[in-house]
Formats: C-alpha cells, sequence, structure tokens
C-alpha cells in the first residue's frame, strides 16, 4: 500500500526534516507514526498525499510514484484518500450536515437523495446525525473532530491519514475519536496512517507503529514489541523522559559564543 525508499527532505531554507526514510506499510491495518515534535510525521503525510516532494527517494502510493504523477494524477490518487486534518477544519459557513456532504458534492454525480442517504450515514457512524443542522461554531471541539472523520470517509477511501486526530481533546472524546479510527478501519477495509503524540491511546488502537528520529526510522513493531523493548531512545518517548536520545534544545551555537563571551573562558 505504501512504501517510502530513501527518501530525504527539507523545506527551503531549512534543516533535513527526513533523511535516508525509508518505510513500508501493510494494506488494511492501523500504522501509527509517532516520535518528537519536528522529526517529520507530518511531512511523511504530506508526502504521502503529493502536497510536498521529496528531494530524493521514491514515495509510492497505490503502488504509483506520487512525485511522478500530474496534477490530474494526483487529483485522481487523491480521490482514494481521506485525510482528517488537525483541527477538523470544518467549513465555518457550512451546517455539519452540508460540511459532511460536500465531497460528495464535489467529486461525484450522485442524486441529492443518495447524498443525503450517504451523509446521513456517515454522521450516524459518528454518532452524530441528530446534530446535523448545527453549525460548527455550535459543537464542541470533540464533536468537531468526529463531523471532520465523517467528512473524510465520505467517500469511502482506501488510504485514511490522521493528523493529531486527539490533540486537545477532553479524555471521553478522545478515546471516542481513537475507538472511532479502528471502527472505520475495519468496517471499511482501509489502511489508516496516524500521526500521535498519545502514546496510550494510540498503542491501543495500532496494529503497527512506526518510531521517528533523526529523520528516519528509528524503531518499528507492534505495540508489545516496542514497550518490551530496551532501545534508550523508545524508553525515553514512552517514558516521556525529558533527558535521553532525544535532546531538548535545537542545535545551536554554544552559549558562550552566542552572548559573546566566547573569548572570556567559563569564569566571564
Amino acid at each position: 500500500m505504501i512504501v517510502c525508499r530513501d527518501v530525504d527532505f527539507a523545506y527551503p531554507g531549512g534543516a533535513p526534516v527526513l533523511s535516508g526514510f525509508s518505510l513500508e506499510l501493510p494494506p488494511g491495518k492501523v500504522c501509527a507514526i509517532m516520535g518528537a515534535s519536528g522529526g517529520g510525521k507530518t511531512t511523511v503525510l504530506r508526502l504521502l498525499s503529493g502536497q510536498q516532494r521529496a528531494t530524493r527517494g521514491e514515495v509510492r502510493v497505490f503502488d504509483q510514484d506520487v512525485a511522478q504523477l500530474d496534477e490530474k494524477g494526483l487529483r485522481t490518487l487523491r480521490r482514494r484518500m481521506g485525510m482528517l486534518f488537525q483541527l477538523g477544519a470544518l467549513f465555518t459557513d457550512l451546517s455539519v450536515f452540508d460540511n459532511v456532504a460536500f465531497p460528495l458534492r464535489e467529486h461525484t454525480q450522485l442524486p441529492e437523495t443518495m447524498v443525503r442517504d450517504i451523509t446521513l450515514m456517515k454522521l450516524h457512524a459518528v454518532g452524530l446525525r441528530g446534530a446535523r443542522d448545527l453549525m460548527p461554531a455550535g459543537i464542541s471541539g470533540g464533536m468537531a473532530r468526529r463531523v471532520a472523520l465523517a467528512r473524510a470517509v465520505a467517500l469511502d477511501p482506501e488510504l485514511m491519514m490522521y493528523d493529531e486526530p486527539f490533540a486537545g481533546l477532553d479524555p471521553i472524546a478522545l478515546g471516542t475519536t481513537a475507538r472511532l479510527i479502528r471502527e472505520l478501519n475495519d468496517a471499511l477495509g482501509m489502511t489508516s496512517v496516524l500521526v500521535s503524540h498519545d502514546v496510550d491511546e494510540t498503542f491501543r488502537i495500532a496494529d503497527w507503529v512506526v518510531v521517528l528520529a533523526g529523520g528516519a526510522v528509528a524503531a518499528q513493531g507492534t505495540p508489545q514489541q516496542l514497550r518490551a523493548s530496551d532501545d534508550p531512545l523508545l524508553r525515553q518517548f514512552l517514558g516521556a523522559h525529558a533527558q535521553g536520545p532525544v535532546p531538548f534544545h535545537y542545535p545551536a551555537p554554544s552559549l558562550w559564543q552566542d552572548f559573546g563571551l566566547a573569548d572570556h573562558g567559563h569564569h566571564a
């Protein structure tokens, strides 16, 4: 389903984000990509969807080289994908119903009666059929995330991508969202790629977990395999320890250099 081979990537003017990044993800599974902030997790989603192109290496989705696709090819590829953005990204001037119906109206020629039925089915799947007439401003953050999820699966995608789906949710909404991701994956026969910092909830629903560090895959395996590992980086990450292989400070000149004290020694 997804193959990345020896991928390098950097944003213009920035340090390398991915370096020698390689990955294969199996179909039909919930696969999580984890790691420290700024480690390239969201960048991987952008490369898979063609929003960004690798500086070097190959990114293949559905056995197509994403970087070689033209605009029409990318649109066709994206029709087979769903994306849940970090903050939901609902259209604020459309009702809950019209938000979910939007991709159906935009990308299909279905009659409105069928659009209505599919929209209500998707809202029912996330428990919000009764909220169809509400506006985004009138619902909670957790409900907005579920509406966005219903919209993302409106076209029954084969590949579903989630960018920090648990961020900012209360414990009940978080647990509900996690359960929905797992249930929708299995019910619709999708492959799901999930970027998250939430170790406990992610490990509860993921079949396969990939941990990024230094722009590449530092570790991968089942949640059980990773929890049993004595790798220092994994121990730091899973245990939320401040000290370990992943530094707190972004690379910088020494304090002595930055404050003009380099010539005075450590006694200045």
